[in-house]
C-alpha cells in the first residue's frame, strides 16, 4: 500500500469512494455544513493506494471551532468495501492525527461510534454541541496533548480564515 497526501488530482477518485462508501445523503449531513467552503487541513488529507494505483482509502481533516477554540473534525474516513477488515481505516487515523499535533493542533473531534473510536483514544466529549440533528452520544474527542478539551466546550462552528492552517498554540504545548 502506499499512503501518501491527498493532492487536488485525487478530489474525483477520494469523492468517488466517498459516494460508494457512504449512504447517497452524505453531505446533508450536519458535519458537512460545517465544511462548506472551508478547505480541509490539506497535510492531514491522506490517500491510501493498493499495487494497482487505485484509491482503497482516504481520510480528511477539517479545522472547526470549538466554543471558539480551534479544533479538528475528523472524518470522512473510508475504506473500499473489498479492503475493509485489513485494517487500513486503523492505518490512515493513526497517521493523519500523528500529523497534526506538529502542525500545532492539540485537539480532533469526530461524529462517530464510540465502541470502533475508543481503540484510537476517543473519548465521550460532554458540553460539546453538534449542529443538529447529531446525536450527542456520537460526539467524540481525542486530546494530542494532556488536557487540551479541559474547558472547551459549546457550539462547533465553521473555522475560516488564516488560522485554519495554522492554529494558535495552546499554553500545554
Amino acid at each position: 500500500m502506499d499512503l501518501s497526501r491527498e493532492q487536488a488530482s485525487d478530489w474525483w477518485e477520494v469523492e468517488a469512494l466517498y459516494d460508494h462508501c457512504f449512504a447517497p445523503g452524505r453531505t446533508a449531513l450536519s458535519s458537512y455544513r460545517l465544511r462548506d467552503d472551508v478547505p480541509p487541513v490539506s497535510e492531514l488529507c491522506l490517500v491510501m493506494r493498493d499495487d494497482t494505483g487505485a484509491v482503497v482509502g482516504a481520510i480528511r481533516q477539517w479545522p472547526v471551532l470549538v466554543g471558539g477554540a480551534p479544533s479538528l473534525l475528523l472524518g470522512p474516513v473510508a475504506v473500499h468495501p473489498t479492503r475493509q477488515g485489513e485494517g487500513l481505516a486503523g492505518i490512515l487515523i493513526n497517521e493523519s492525527i500523528a500529523r497534526a499535533g506538529p502542525l500545532g493542533w492539540t485537539r480532533v473531534m469526530l461524529v462517530g461510534d464510540e465502541p470502533y473510536y475508543r481503540r484510537f483514544g476517543f473519548t465521550r466529549l460532554s458540553g460539546v454541541e453538534m449542529p443538529p440533528p447529531t446525536n450527542p452520544a456520537r460526539v467524540l474527542g481525542l486530546a494530542l496533548v494532556e488536557g487540551a478539551w479541559e474547558g472547551v466546550g459549546g457550539k462547533v462552528t465553521r473555522f475560516v480564515g488564516e488560522r485554519a492552517v495554522q492554529p494558535r498554540p495552546s499554553p500545554r504545548t
